[in-house]
């Protein structure tokens, strides 16, 4: 299973390092290794968060996703995004942006990190609204019962989400954003730049998200009559099959996932940076990790991971979360891509512990892994 899943990745892998040799030498390879376990470390919250979208969708969208998906994901954000950044910012044409790519590495570099504000913003608002509507909407499992339960009476309130997201983009706008950080350490006012760069982070969300939900949610009378199927299965002792997302529900689900992907590979493109300026050795490095990620998400719908660890994903949102705040700080204060993604892997080890100790209290007391209700917050422990 491991291998059928990976094993793209692993190919991918080895024919990376490979160019990275023939490249720019063995020092190209440990700077391709370095990113792609960069790239791995922060993305490993989109991972799950994608998994549980992608178990909606039918055989056909999830390959479409393995697919078309990964060449977004790759060349789409790892190596035209960047140039896309440094052609607007410059107002020069894409052509000229990599060729100063290729010849004047630096001034590539300056001007990515000048475009850094508009990214973040647009990127941490989106993430935001992701975390945001997530802990606003009642559920019958909860993780962090103390904070998720009065969330979720909050949450009854229309459009809070919205307003909470805009209160957060004004006051960054106000604070971070009038003493942006630049190349070369000056400050300038960017907070213009931010206010309209979140809106459009907040728009794209609820313009993408609500299309998909729209077709999503006329699909709930054929789950309805699949119901009693699915009941007449287990009656039978057959394991039911869930309903799954097909025609334009799938379609703007999956361009939910696309763009969803594209703001978590934000902070990876960025904090690539650090590593090296080579848009060549960018490529390769996030382009393998970005494989990676795409492996782990297919693993995970496929060996039901989701429905076993029932905390995975709360956790991946509560890291979706500190990542949008972690982008809005990063508008005036470098933050290491260390810490960023560490919090997403503390917070995911997090949520799979309380996971394994939830199963583990559920058997003992003779329920089993996909158990909900009250019985499950109390079992928690959290």
């Amino acid at each position: 299973m491991v291998l059928k899943t990976f094993g793209w990745s692993f190919a991918i892998t080895a024919l990376g390092l490979v160019a990275a040799v023939f490249y720019g030498g063995w020092e190209a390879f440990g700077i391709v290794a370095i990113l792609c376990i960069l790239e791995i470390s922060l993305s490993f919250d989109n991972a799950v968060v994608n998994a549980g979208i992608l178990k909606k969708m039918n055989a056909f969208w999830q390959k479409i996703f393995l697919t078309i998906g990964i060449l977004i994901a790759v060349f789409g954000m790892r190596l035209v995004f960047p140039v896309v950044i440094v052609a607007v910012s410059a107002k020069i044409g894409p052509i000229e942006a990599v060729d100063l790519a290729m010849t004047d590495k630096e001034r590539y570099q300056e001007l990515v990190t000048d475009a850094h504000p508009s990214i973040a913003a647009f990127g941490g608002m989106f993430l935001l609204m992701i975390f945001l509507d997530f802990i606003f909407e009642d559920r019958d499992i909860k993780w962090l019962t103390w904070l998720e339960r009065p969330l979720a009476k909050l949450g009854k309130i229309d459009m809070l989400s919205v307003c909470i997201a805009l209160i957060v983009l004004m006051i960054t706008a106000m604070t971070f954003a009038t003493h942006a950080h630049q190349h070369g350490g000056t400050h300038v006012d960017k907070a213009q730049t931010v206010l309209i760069s979140g809106i459009a982070g907040l728009i794209t969300y609820l313009v993408v998200g609500g299309l998909s939900g729209f077709f999503e949610n006329k699909l709930e009378e054929e789950e309805e009559r699949e119901h009693e199927a699915e009941e007449a299965a287990r009656r039978s002792g057959k394991k039911p099959s869930a309903v799954q997302l097909a025609g334009k529900a799938a379609f703007f689900m999956f361009l939910y996932l696309e763009v969803l992907d594209a703001s978590f590979s934000f902070d990876g493109v960025i904090g690539a940076f650090a590593v090296t300026n080579d848009i060549v050795l960018m490529a390769l490095g996030l382009g393998v990790g970005a494989m990676y990620v795409r492996s782990l998400t297919v693993y995970l719908v496929r060996e039901g991971t989701l429905d076993d660890y029932v905390y995975l994903e709360h956790g991946a949102h509560y890291a979706i979360g500190a990542l949008a705040v972690v982008l809005m700080i990063s508008i005036q204060y470098e933050i290491p891509e260390v810490v960023t993604g560490g919090i997403g892997v503390a917070l995911i080890a997090w949520s799979f512990w309380s996971s394994v100790r939830r199963n583990k209290a559920l058997a003992a007391a003779g329920g089993g892994p996909g158990s909900s209700g009250d019985k499950t917050e109390v079992t928690s422990g959290v």
